[in-house]
């Protein structure tokens, strides 16, 4: 760029536009909730808490926050939405797996042609018992990669009649309690999870076009409300048969309770446009959110593998006389704490696997 001298007059003072895309604006209120609900899957995993899912039911929230971004995105052609969702998610989904296969592999295990599934997670990939816990969790990712292939039909469907179909979102989850539980296998398995969380993604879809925007208050508080209640007594009132009232052990309790609770969350959002906006006054605070969203899928997928490694850990610091005198490492709160330090390093080692699949310069702290 030329200069020019002090003083001169020049009819092309102003600054020329910078050709270059600017990075879109990112939405603080969304990008929270994302946060939030990665910490309450990693405070579930370590404590158990059975009424943790009724404070924030993060699986609801998820699938709500990420069908919203979806229907944004479908502003675009399918075929690139679905294969930039793809490269996003099946690279830090490979090279995790790479550790967990291989880990299971040294433990005795032998996979047959279902390996298929830890290429691409269409149904539940197979494991042995000794790496259970680590591959548990890839339920989500499967679910989530369902409704992303569905997302152009769903979304072209939903548009036909955007009220009656997202209540009709609920019908297939109330089918399969109450008329046909569906096969026992992985088919099975990813009918009942997207039939669980089919009301929240359409829900996504719903603040998107607005619907949610243009309904009246008090219809959504009465919508809401109505299904939180049903969520809730179904809940408390079958503990019997599920042992508990934890709503991840209940498919139908789940869905109306994260129905109701989402559609809130949503509503909130698009009436009043919140946008926590002021989040970035607080650096600190507003970099951890960043951070949280840019490494949601190394999060999710290690925070597993750190809770494990965390209790070998600390059985070791029994051995140290200091540790064992002033720490408390009989706490399930130590063990939270070491399990987050542990993720924070996988987030350093394993996080620009992220980067990478979203074409973006590998970084160590985004």
């Amino acid at each position: 760029m030329g200069s020019h001298r002090r003083g001169a007059v020049t009819e092309t003072a102003a600054p020329a536009a910078d050709p270059r895309p600017r990075p879109p604006v990112r939405d603080r209120y969304f990008d929270t909730l994302r946060a939030v609900a990665l910490i309450r899957v990693v405070t579930y995993h370590t404590f158990g808490w059975a009424w943790a899912g009724l404070v924030f039911p993060s699986m609801g929230v998820m699938f709500g926050l990420a069908g919203t971004l979806m229907a944004k995105s479908l502003e675009r052609p399918a075929p690139q939405v679905l294969r930039s969702r793809l490269r996003r998610l099946l690279p830090p989904f490979w090279f995790w797996g790479v550790f967990v296969v291989l880990a299971m592999l040294i433990h005795g295990w032998m996979p047959g042609w279902q390996i298929v599934y830890w290429v691409v997670p269409l149904g539940d990939p197979p494991g042995n018992a000794w790496g259970e816990q680590a591959w548990e969790i890839l339920w989500y990712l499967r679910t989530y990669l369902w409704f992303v292939l569905l997302s152009p039909l769903l979304l072209r469907i939903f548009r036909l009649a955007p009220v009656l179909v997202l209540l009709l979102s609920l019908v297939p989850v109330l089918v399969l309690n109450f008329v046909w539980s569906g096969p026992d296998n992985r088919f099975g398995s990813a009918l009942w999870d997207l039939s669980t969380y089919l009301f929240c993604w359409m829900l996504g879809f719903a603040h998107r076009d607005g619907v949610l925007q243009r309904t009246r208050p008090a219809l959504v508080a009465v919508v809401s409300l109505a299904a939180m209640a049903y969520g809730g007594w179904y809940a408390v009132a079958h503990q019997a048969d599920f042992g508990t009232y934890d709503l991840d052990e209940n498919p139908l309790a789940q869905a109306f309770w994260s129905a109701g609770f989402v559609m809130l969350l949503m509503w909130a959002k698009a009436r009043f446009r919140v946008d926590f906006a002021g989040l970035r006054r607080l650096r600190r605070l507003d970099r951890t959110v960043t951070i949280f969203n840019a490494r949601a899928v190394t999060i999710y997928l290690w925070h597993e593998i750190a809770l494990i490694l965390a209790v070998p850990l600390i059985d070791q610091f029994w051995n140290v006389p200091a540790f064992e005198r002033y720490l408390p490492l009989d706490s399930q709160w130590f063990m939270f704490g070491v399990g987050w330090l542990l993720i924070a390093v996988f987030v350093l080692v394993c996080g620009w696997v992220e980067d990478v699949a979203a074409k973006k310069k590998p970084r160590l702290v985004p």
